[in-house]
């Protein structure tokens, strides 16, 4: 019997705090930069995500980590835990990559360790993952999403093709969280205050009154998993469009933290797929 090829290790690269800015009262950006960058680029997609490791070194850590070794030698509740983050954009130039994160005061990990990053510390990453870029060929595209998907739709606004035809779709809690966005003369960008309401329920609604262009549509869709699988739905079933046309997926769920989403997510979008291929035959 042959031997099974060995997975390849993964390589953990280490940023440096450049500069952070607070962006809108819950939307935190850090730039990270430094040698630790050095082997790092991403892969020409707009939703290019990195896993970040906590806890973040101390400045007594080393500057290279093993996490392989870790997990090996250190029991399961000892090793690192992981938070997947859309890259907001990557400079080759000055190799320096922003992130975008969510805060919402004392709660979560990610958030918190932003709202106290000061220049000069450091976060390690694996990654970069992501498979989206907008279609140069498609004769428009539609984006919608919530706030963890707002990043990746602002870089996909930034590479549109010149005079592409978008229809964007933002939920966000309310006015001050809106963002100056890369918007050309055929974009239509919307936002959708939700303020206390359950997240993706404007969403929903705004997009079915959305009257489609006429042509093929390039769609991403991503954020809180129930709108997303009402979207997909409406799209994949209502509208018969072919998956190729569509980026889309739970990047969270409602009451559940990532460790949670992330154990149940392959379940779940099995079970999404089993209705959605039941709803296509009936």
């Amino acid at each position: 019997m042959s031997e099974r090829p060995s997975r390849p290790k993964q390589v953990v690269h280490t940023g440096r705090v450049e500069r952070v800015e607070r962006l809108t009262p819950h939307m935190i950006r850090v730039v990270l930069g430094g040698e630790g960058l050095a082997a790092f680029d991403t892969n020409g997609s707009t939703d290019s995500y990195v896993k970040l490791l906590f806890p973040a070194p101390t400045p007594q850590d080393p500057e290279t980590f093993d996490l392989e070794a870790a997990r090996a030698e250190l029991p399961r509740e000892q090793w690192p835990v992981t938070r997947t983050y859309t890259v907001r954009s990557w400079d080759p130039a000055t190799r320096e990559m922003s992130i975008d994160f969510v805060h919402h005061g004392d709660l979560g990990l990610a958030g918190v360790w932003a709202a106290g990053a000061r220049h000069g510390d450091r976060l390690r990453f694996l990654g970069p993952g992501g498979a989206y870029a907008p279609d140069p060929e498609a004769a428009w595209h539609l984006l919608a999403g919530d706030e963890s998907s707002l990043p990746a739709i602002a870089a996909t606004l930034d590479h549109l093709p010149e005079g592409a035809i978008a229809h964007v779709f933002l939920e966000v809690e309310n006015t001050a969280e809106e963002q100056k966005l890369t918007e050309g003369e055929n974009v239509h960008v919307r936002w959708l205050h939700r303020g206390d309401a359950t997240p993706g329920s404007l969403l929903v609604p705004a997009v079915r009154e959305l009257e489609f262009p006429d042509g093929r549509v390039h769609a991403f869709v991503h954020g809180e998993a129930g709108f997303v699988r009402d979207l997909r739905r409406m799209l994949r079933v209502e509208l018969g469009l072919a998956k190729e046309q569509l980026s889309i997926s739970g990047y969270w769920r409602l009451g559940r933290n990532e460790d949670g989403w992330q154990a149940s997510k392959a379940e779940w979008n099995k079970s999404v797929e089993a209705e959605e291929a039941a709803a296509l035959q009936g």
